[in-house]
């Protein structure tokens, strides 16, 4: 198929769009502001379904949008209506960000000419590709996921004209923080354009995390005024401080929503093709926002590819991670792991190293993924987070559960023979309550969503150490501090790549709203002055021993074996008192309790302590002892010959002697 969109020659614009049921489709070229129509010129039959025309005399800079006719029959999904000035769904760059009004979903006759309403495309000249580079980020590192806007709007050494947006996140401020954390990449939520869900304007709300688009290439004039420049120069000093970035994409659903929702492009050129359908006729609605994309249909499939291209071509990134990925897989609505789409991405010959990492789940049918994806795809680990929080919510037998997350959850990821986890470890993540949030609420508090309370998950699995909310007694902050630094020491302990939301190292708040998506104000602007800069260093210091200790960061599953050359097993699983836990152990129902052991964390001979007390009381804790090693603390000052306190985690290596030193090294 021809190329789409449009593209820029010496001589003119070559504009081109595709539509295998439209009848006529028109260019409609527009006056600098955008707001007058100056010309609209059919485009001519290519077969296909791609229809174009090259316009002499036109360069970038031009202000263009597309209009389609054909049959307007609702009920058969068709919605063709040449009053409805559509995106480019190939556009790079558009004049000004999407703004929901009720005249966009007008039907066919009722009179909305749409195109003051809409922003316009901009046709560009992209720059050179970028000089190829493998990705910084590799698997085990820590993943960074930012909130663009949020994470700048109240950062007070970042200029105010910067904050809120991707250029933010190239001033020294914010990636001397990135480095002093050890990240290996930043996860950008999405900074595509999308729209406001159509009930947010009556309630004085806007989409705060942007996981509703239009198309799928253009970038959110208010998160990228710079267009995909701002995006590639931010990506070049990231890269040049050794940090990564991982671009968050939505291909699953677009703003357009269901049957009583706007019409902004895919609609309005193809619906009955962009879009998968029911039986009946309906919207396939397996993404809960009213409409899916038809990933399997060939054309779709081009777009997504041309999309990921793009984005690694012009703007260097490391990587992507998909919303609700299943939706990539499903061929006629049913999820297969060798799915054109999912199969190309790992073989295009420009995107087959890219990181790629999935949301292994939808709400379609068995819309549940986890671990199902091929080789070489990460995955986010729901499970992970989950039992990770039981545990230390406390409830009775977990330490199991714990130690299978600890190991690289080999129970979902090792099947097929797989040695190494693909898992993404997480505690919090955008969607949900926050990590600080997790320990001072026990149920939700969404009613700023206008709502009632009603949206977002009732079960969080989190808890209030005694009380709901923001408290002043010190012995509830002081549990609540621990619980934070208990959750932060599990993560980084954890094989496989893991990943923490900007903010939650310094105990960011959402005030129990588990559902901020509508919150483009300070319930999810990290407070930068009001951070737990305590909270933060220790962070910093797992993060340094966790980039130290290479048994921590490996992404190989722990098995209680002998790696070969060594004598001593990669993991042993020990009691409080230092003897292997035996069945009984494992299955007692009250054991809060655990020792983690890893082999070969010094120069291949020192081990790693995880000492991990879940319990609320104090404990003693032996490790066992070797002739000519002694342990010391890892992370912060620990003394175990005293009673280890509870809910605690603990870190301790081991080291030679000096004489000891000196034998190996042949000195007497």
């Amino acid at each position: 198929m021809s190329q789409l969109g449009a593209t820029v020659t010496r001589d003119g614009i070559r504009f081109a769009a595709w539509s295998q049921a439209a009848r006529r489709l028109w260019v409609s070229i527009f006056n600098e502001q955008g707001n007058r129509e100056l010309e609209r010129l059919e485009l001519r039959p290519e077969g296909e379904g791609v229809h174009a025309l090259f316009v002499a005399g036109l360069g970038p800079g031009t202000r263009y949008g597309f209009r389609a006719d054909g049959d307007y029959a609702p009920e058969r999904g068709l919605w063709f209506d040449p009053a409805k000035l559509l995106t480019d769904p190939y556009a790079v760059e558009i004049d000004r960000s999407y703004a929901y009004d009720w005249r966009l979903a007008q039907r066919r006759g009722e009179g909305a000419y749409t195109a003051p309403l809409m922003p316009k495309a901009i046709a560009v000249a992209l720059p050179k590709p970028v000089q190829a580079a493998p990705p910084l980020f590799q698997p085990g590192d820590l993943i960074y996921e930012v909130p663009v806007r949020a994470f700048t709007m109240l950062h007070p050494d970042v200029p105010e004209k910067l904050r809120g947006t991707v250029a933010a996140l190239a001033h020294p401020a914010i990636f001397e923080h990135l480095k002093k954390l050890g990240v290996g990449a930043v996860e950008l939520m999405p900074v595509t354009a999308s729209i406001d869900e159509r009930h947010l304007p009556s309630l004085g709300l806007r989409n705060a995390w942007g996981y509703n688009p239009v198309t799928f290439m253009a970038l959110d004039p208010r998160l990228a005024p710079g267009g995909i420049m701002e995006l590639r120069n931010t990506v070049a000093v990231l890269r040049r401080a050794g940090i990564g970035v991982i671009l968050d994409l939505v291909f699953n659903h677009t703003g357009e929503s269901d049957r009583l929702g706007p019409t902004l492009s895919l609609r309005g050129f193809d619906n009955q093709g962009y879009y998968r359908h029911t039986s009946d006729g309906r919207l396939t609605n397996d993404t809960g926002t009213g409409n899916t994309v038809a990933c399997d249909h060939p054309v779709v499939r081009e777009m997504v590819l041309d999309t990921l291209r793009h984005f690694a071509r012009v703007a260097g990134v490391d990587g992507f991670r998909f919303d609700l990925a299943p939706i990539l897989g499903r061929i006629e609505g049913t999820f297969d792991a060798e799915a054109p789409l999912l199969k190309a991405m790992r073989e295009d010959a420009l995107l087959a190293d890219r990181v790629l990492i999935a949301e292994p789940w939808d709400i379609g049918p068995d819309g549940y993924q986890l671990g199902n994806f091929p080789p070489s795809f990460l995955e986010w680990n729901d499970k992970y987070r989950d039992d990770v929080r039981r545990f230390w919510r406390g409830d009775a037998g977990m330490v199991g559960a714990l130690a299978t997350r600890l190991a690289g959850s080999s129970d979902v990821f090792a099947a097929k023979g797989q040695n190494v986890s693909r898992t993404v470890n997480f505690i919090a993540a955008h969607d949900g309550m926050t990590l600080a949030d997790i320990v001072r609420y026990e149920r939700k508090h969404n009613e700023a969503n206008g709502e009632q309370n009603r949206d977002g998950h009732n079960e969080n699995l989190s808890w209030n150490n005694g009380v709901e909310g923001d408290v002043d007694d010190p012995a509830v902050a002081a549990a609540r501090l621990n619980d934070q630094r208990a959750l932060l020491a599990t993560l980084f302990a954890s094989r496989g790549t893991i990943m923490l939301t900007a903010g939650d190292e310094f105990g960011r708040t959402q005030r129990g709203n588990n559902n901020a998506y509508a919150q483009d104000n300070e319930i999810t602007w990290l407070d930068w002055a009001g951070r737990d800069q305590a909270l933060e260093r220790y962070t910093a210091l797992l993060s340094t021993l966790r980039r130290a200790t290479s048994v921590l960061s490996d992404t190989g599953f722990l098995t209680g074996r002998s790696p070969a050359g060594s004598e001593m097993p990669d993991v042993a699983w020990l009691t409080e008192t230092g003897v292997p836990l035996n069945e009984q152990s494992w299955q007692d129902p009250q054991r809060h309790r655990l020792v983690m052991i890893l082999g070969g964390a010094i120069d291949g001979e020192g081990r790693l302590a995880v000492i991990i007390n879940g319990d609320r009381r104090a404990c003693m804790v032996t490790l066992p002892e070797r002739e000519g090693f002694f342990w010391t603390a890892a992370v912060e000052a620990a003394d175990i010959s005293r009673p280890v306190s509870g809910r605690t985690v603990i870190f301790m290596i081991e080291q030679a002697q000096a004489g000891t030193r000196e034998k190996r090294n042949g000195v007497s």
